[in-house]
C-alpha cells in the first residue's frame, strides 16, 4: 500500500489516540503515532502497551438502552478498533461490556504496530507540530511541558490539574413540586432551582455528610488535592461547623419560593428556608442540572444515598457523580468546534478525556471523530459533524455548546440527547426511542456521508 499525502501526526497513545490512528491508517492516509511510555513514565500506567485501561476493566452497560452501550453500537457501526477489539476479548460481567485488559491492550498495540501505514514511536513529543495535521489525544495526564505549551496557544487558563466537579442530575428527574425556580434577591432571570431545607432536615443531611466515606486518592492525587483550599468538598465543609454549609453553597439569603408570596411581607419572613441547595442549568434545553458547590471526593453510592436526602431530590437520576481526581482538560467550548477541530487552527483536532468527556467509550469516540476528520483533511475533504440525535453527535455537540464559565467533563447519558416533541413517561421506553432514533439517523448520515454501512443486525 503506498501514499503520497504526507503523514498526520497522533500524539498520545491511549484509548483515543489508537482509535484516531486506526481511523486515519484505514482511511488510507499514513499516520505517525508517538507515545512516551516506557521512554517517560506516567504516575497512573503500569505497562508500555497501547490503550492501557488504566482503571477498571469495563467499558460500561452493553444494553444499547443504555447511554454507553448506545455509544459501544454506534461506534461498532463505524467500525471501531477499540470496541471491535473489547468484544473480541470481553469477560463475563453480567451486563458490562469488560474486557481482558492484559490482552486487550496487547492486541491492539499489536495492530497498529503492524499497519503498514502506522509509524509508531515511542518517545515524547513535547511541542506540537506547526505544520501539517495534527491529533491531540495526551489524555488526563498530559505532560507538564505539552500542557505548558498547550496554555500558551490556547492563551487562557484551559485546563484544571485537579479537577473538583459537582454532581449533574436529569432535570426529568427534580420534583419541581418542591423545588422552585428563583434567582438571588430576584435579581436578573429566575435561573436556579432550588431545593429547601427545615432545620431538621439539613442537621440530619449535614450529620450524613460528616459520616459518609470517602472514595480513596492515589498518591499522586494527594499532593494535588491540597491546592483546593478554595474549592472544598461539601463534606469537609460539612465537617468544619453547623453553619459552614449555610454560609457557603447552601446559603438561604435573598432566595424564596414565589409560589408562597412576597417574601418581603412581614407575614412570610418565617417562611423562608433554612438552607437552599441550589441546581444550575447545565445544557442549553435545560435537561441537565448541575448542583452548586457539591465537589465531592464521596463514594458514588454515597453520594447517591446522602444527595437524595435533599428535599426534592428523592428520586434524582445522576448523569455524572461529583469526582475529585487528576485530570488535564480543555475549556472546549471556547476551543473547538462540534468536529473537534480547533478554531484557531483547524489542522490541528484534539480527542479523548483532553475535550472533556468522560470514560473509555466516550474517548474511543473522539478519536473516531478527530481520526476521520483529520483523514478527511488530509484528503482535501470537508470535515464531518455527527447528527446532535445520535449519542456520539449529542456529546460532541455539549462540549461544543455548553458554557465555557462552567464547564466541566461530561459522560454519556441520555440527558444530553434531544428529547421528543411528546414525552415518553417510561424510562424504559424512552430510553429505547432514542436508541432507535439514534441507530436510524446514524445509518442515513453514513449513507449521506459515503461511509461503510452497518451490518445488519
Amino acid at each position: 500500500m503506498t501514499t503520497t499525502t504526507p503523514p498526520v501526526t497522533v500524539i498520545g497513545g491511549g484509548l483515543a489516540g489508537t482509535e484516531a490512528a486506526w481511523q486515519i491508517a484505514q482511511a488510507g492516509v499514513p499516520v505517525t503515532l508517538y507515545e512516551m511510555r516506557p521512554i517517560k513514565k506516567s504516575p497512573a500506567h503500569h505497562t508500555q502497551e497501547l490503550a492501557e485501561l488504566v482503571c477498571s476493566n469495563s467499558f460500561g452497560a452493553q444494553s444499547s438502552d443504555r447511554a454507553s452501550g448506545l455509544l459501544h453500537e454506534e461506534l461498532r457501526r463505524l467500525e471501531s478498533v477499540i470496541i471491535s477489539t473489547a468484544d473480541e476479548h470481553r469477560v463475563p460481567a453480567g451486563g458490562a461490556l469488560a474486557v481482558d485488559r492484559a490482552v486487550f491492550s496487547s492486541d491492539l498495540t499489536q495492530k497498529l504496530a503492524t499497519h503498514p501505514l502506522v509509524t509508531f514511536r515511542r518517545e515524547p513529543l513535547e511541542s506540537i507540530p506547526e505544520d501539517g495535521i495534527t491529533v491531540l489525544a495526551t489524555g488526563p495526564l498530559t505532560s507538564e511541558t505539552l500542557a505548558a505549551e498547550l496554555q500558551q496557544f490556547t492563551g487562557m487558563e484551559y485546563m484544571s490539574f485537579f479537577d473538583a466537579a459537582s454532581p449533574i442530575i436529569v432535570g426529568d428527574s427534580i420534583d419541581q413540586e418542591v423545588a422552585f425556580m428563583a434567582s438571588r434577591y430576584d435579581k436578573g432571570e429566575a435561573a436556579y432551582l432550588n431545593c429547601p431545607m427545615n432545620p431538621e432536615q439539613y442537621r440530619q443531611f449535614r450529620a450524613a455528610l460528616c459520616e459518609a466515606e470517602q472514595a480513596d486518592l492515589k498518591d499522586f492525587e494527594k499532593e494535588s488535592a491540597k491546592f483546593f483550599e478554595g474549592c472544598l468538598p461539601i463534606e469537609e465543609m460539612s465537617r468544619r461547623g453547623e453553619d459552614t454549609m449555610r454560609y457557603g453553597p447552601l446559603k438561604p439569603v435573598g432566595l424564596f419560593d414565589a409560589r408562597l408570596g412576597d417574601f418581603r411581607a412581614p407575614e412570610n419572613k418565617s417562611k423562608k428556608p433554612y438552607a437552599v441547595v441550589q441546581l444550575r442549568q447545565e445544557d442549553k434545553q435545560g435537561q441537565l442540572w448541575n448542583m452548586v458547590g457539591f465537589q465531592t471526593n464521596l463514594k458514588w453510592g454515597e453520594q447517591k444515598r446522602i444527595f437524595r436526602m435533599i428535599p426534592g431530590l428523592e428520586n434524582a437520576e445522576f448523569v455524572r457523580m461529583g469526582v475529585m481526581h487528576r485530570n488535564t482538560f480543555l475549556n472546549s467550548p471556547e476551543l473547538l468546534t462540534q468536529s473537534l477541530q480547533f478554531k484557531k487552527r483547524p489542522h490541528l483536532l484534539a480527542a479523548g478525556q483532553l475535550i472533556g468527556t468522560e470514560g473509555y467509550t466516550a474517548a474511543s469516540a473522539g478519536g473516531w471523530l478527530a481520526g476521520t476528520n483529520a483523514a478527511r483533511l488530509a484528503m482535501g475533504l470537508d470535515p464531518l459533524v455527527l447528527p446532535n440525535t445520535t449519542m456520539m453527535g449529542a456529546l460532541f455537540e455539549f462540549i461544543y455548546s455548553a458554557s465555557p464559565k462552567h464547564f466541566q467533563p461530561m459522560p454519556p447519558n441520555f440527558g444530553i440527547i434531544p428529547s421528543f416533541p411528546e414525552k415518553i413517561r417510561s424510562k424504559k421506553e424512552r430510553y429505547g426511542a432514542y436508541r432507535d432514533r439514534s441507530l436510524s439517523d446514524l445509518e442515513q448520515w453514513q449513507q449521506v456521508n459515503g461511509l461503510r454501512l452497518p451490518i445488519a443486525v
